[in-house]
């Protein structure tokens, strides 16, 4: 298999997904409710398999899988991402615990898991973030005071405070988090080091019902749940620490290496969507004594726009076998792999709600639908002004390598 052609089996199983994500998620993805984790679409998405593949599969598959089911079904698609998101730092860099512990349940859909890396002056330059993580050798204290703070405050919990003495406290903010305020358990980069930019950051897997863990949704266009999460002096030990201490920077890059092109396969999917939806309508409709495909200014624009959402796909393709094989230009091309794509996505479905006239914008209609979906992949996991700073910095640095 090159990157620039599927092998028959990948083909077949990419239509095998869209028909089970028409079929079987996109009417669980109806019954839920905006704004809130559909925690029967995670599970049936773990029944089908399909989040176990996530720690089992190349960046490759995973890019056919989020295009596939984005293609029919954004919500599916979205929920099966942010569980990738959120746990792949655990299935890469957790100890053995942390990943039996998390795992099979993400894995089963009945864990929800979540990416905290934003804050609200530190979104696209992550390095800037500033939730601290403060030396404290107080031992964690087991309690349901409902004063303790966490989602489940009241009620007694197993994990609301940490197995043996608390090293650090985390005390700040992190905001427009996906999953947030209702995931189980957060992927959480906070500074251990201050002033030292990239370099002084650490993950730490922190369960949602530590105690001063709160959190707020936020009213955002996305249909899935997107909030700001509190941080008063939540306590966590060295057992709760993803990689190395002051190293959480490359558990976060690493996972947005992987997951940037298949943000790209979101958007690829997405406007493939708009252009069948497209070739369809101008097919069938009636305009000025002939159908609208037979305008030349519209078949140039249909043209156009499968032109670009080839172009996308072969470059996701491209930057996830890249990233499979290990190659040494990985940030530059999953760079280029989302700017494209999601670029592309906004164009292809800005044109096909031209074409489509009003009717495009009424509430329920596919386009409708879509216009509202392919807005944030432009801005979220890096802004496309930072995917190009990514791709001129690697550029520069070859050059003088030379």
């Amino acid at each position: 298999m090159t990157a620039f052609s599927l092998e028959p089996a990948q083909l077949a199983w990419c239509a095998e997904l869209r028909a089970l994500a028409a079929e079987r998620l996109h009417p669980l993805a109806d019954k839920g409710e905006p704004g809130h984790v559909n925690r029967a679409l995670v599970a049936e998405l773990g029944s089908l398999g399909l989040l176990g593949r996530l720690f089992t599969s190349g960046a490759l598959d995973l890019c056919l899988m989020r295009e596939s089911l984005a293609y029919a079904c954004t919500e599916a698609e979205t929920a099966l991402a942010l569980q990738g998101l959120g746990a792949h730092p655990v299935h890469a860099y957790g100890t053995e615990a942390q990943r039996a512990r998390w795992l099979p349940r993400v894995t089963a859909g009945t864990a929800i898991a979540a990416f905290a890396l934003s804050e609200p002056g530190a979104g696209s330059d992550a390095a800037a973030l500033e939730l601290r993580a403060e030396a404290d050798a107080s031992r964690g204290r087991r309690s349901s005071d409902p004063s303790q703070g966490g989602r489940f405050a009241g009620t007694p919990s197993l994990t609301a405070a940490p197995d043996g003495p608390a090293r650090w406290r985390l005390t700040g903010e992190k905001c427009w988090i996906s999953n947030a305020p209702e995931a189980d358990f957060y992927t959480v980069f906070a500074r251990t080091t201050p002033d030292a930019g990239a370099r002084g950051v650490t993950a730490f897997l922190v369960p949602a019902d530590r105690p001063g863990l709160t959190g707020r949704g936020l009213d955002m266009l996305s249909p899935h749940p997107i909030g700001a999460l509190d941080f008063d002096a939540v306590p966590v030990t060295a057992g709760d620490v993803l990689g190395e201490v002051d190293r959480g920077f490359r558990v976060a890059m690493g996972t947005l290496n992987l997951f940037r092109p298949s943000v790209g396969a979101f958007a690829v999917g997405m406007a493939q969507a708009a252009l069948d939806a497209t070739l369809a309508h101008t097919a069938g409709r009636d305009a000025f004594g002939g159908k609208l495909r037979d305008l030349q200014a519209v078949s140039h624009q249909v043209a156009e726009m499968a032109l670009r959402t080839e172009a996308a796909r072969l470059m996701v393709h491209a930057a996830a076998s890249a990233y499979d094989a290990d190659a040494p230009d990985v940030p530059r091309r999953s760079a280029m792999a989302k700017l494209l794509a999601t670029e592309t996505a906004q164009y292809v479905v800005d044109t096909a709600v031209q074409l489509h006239g009003a009717r495009a914008l009424q509430r329920g209609h596919l386009l409708e639908h879509l216009y509202r979906e392919v807005r944030a992949p432009r801005i979220y996991e890096g802004a496309s002004e930072v995917q190009r700073g990514i791709i001129a910095k690697e550029l520069y640095a070859r050059q003088e390598a030379r």
